[in-house]
């Protein structure tokens, strides 16, 4: 019997079904929201595929320039359109790179190419605060060029990544963020949304954290079933606590998180949603609505 045929007949503990699907073309600028995408080595295609870099090709992101979430892709048939408050649009073609670099995302220096002198301007520009310019460039990962995820988590498994931070897709809950949005409410506060949280799968019909009790998860596609595993809770930094409509930052998203999701998994680190990595399925196109099932891990 394959693989397919017995995932046909086996009862699964959870069913759930895709409620979002949102790629991240360049590293920690906004998300987009997609009715399909197409799952690669590395994850959704596009996601984190460019990346900020300054003058010694080191990444920036939101943690120290916030107005990066005020950037937003879209994603057209040839090339990536970039809009940002006050600039005028920005065009990447997506067959067109430039000079062959090196970039450094975390601990790991990577070969990529230099996206041009027009898209660092325009970084540039948009980024440097008044008075105080910085020299920005953007950068394509570089495809020949195998990124690894932490083996500590994947094990014998060489799973592939882009320029995101360690894996390739971060998978959350929609009964999570109902969770946290009543606490925050209990204490006085608004609601916030999932793109703070930056996932690329987000689940419909799931017990709060779900996502982090799960074993192999298997997605009925038009293709078969592809198989995501989870390896590594999400611990967070402080961009939950940046409005990506604004960029204005303000405690109350980490304080509430920090209340009630310290994980001992990750060392007490304050955790929302699972990292995953692509174990079968490559080529396989993912849709809002599909069928997710798996079985919850007991440990």
């Amino acid at each position: 019997m394959s693989f397919q045929d017995a995932a046909s007949v086996t009862e699964f503990d959870l069913r759930a079904t895709i409620a979002r699907l949102i790629v991240y073309p360049v590293k920690s600028c906004a998300g987009v929201d997609l009715p399909e995408s197409l799952l690669v080595e590395t994850g959704l295609e596009f996601d984190r595929a460019w990346m900020v870099v300054d003058e010694a090709g080191e990444f920036v992101s939101q943690r120290e320039l916030p107005r990066m979430a005020l950037i937003r892709p879209q994603m057209k048939h040839t090339e990536m359109v970039l809009r940002a408050p006050g600039m005028l649009a920005l065009h990447i073609a997506y067959d067109r790179v430039e000079a062959p670099v090196q970039a450094t995302v975390w601990k790991d220096t990577v070969a990529a190419f230099d996206m041009g002198d027009v898209a660092a301007q325009w970084f540039s520009d948009f980024l440097s605060a008044p008075g105080h310019p910085r020299k920005l460039r953007l950068v394509r990962f570089d495809p020949a060029h195998r990124r690894l995820s932490s083996r500590k988590w994947t094990g014998e498994v060489e799973a592939e990544v882009q320029f995101a931070d360690g894996f390739a897709l971060l998978v959350a809950g929609d009964g999570s963020l109902a969770e946290l949005n009543e606490r925050l409410a209990a204490a006085g506060h608004g609601p916030v949304g999932m793109e703070r949280f930056r996932p690329n799968i987000v689940l419909a019909g799931v017990a709060p954290h779900d996502e982090d009790r799960l074993e192999m998860m298997h997605v009925r596609t038009g293709e078969g079933v592809a198989r995501l595993q989870p390896v590594k809770p999400c611990s967070r930094c402080p961009i939950p606590d940046i409005d990506p409509a604004t960029a204005a930052s303000s405690p109350e998203v980490g304080d509430t998180l920090r209340s009630y999701r310290a994980d001992p998994r990750v060392d007490g680190a304050i955790t929302f949603g699972m990292n995953f990595i692509v174990r079968e399925g490559v080529e396989h196109l993912l849709k809002v609505g599909q069928v997710v099932q798996a079985n919850y891990r007991f440990d």
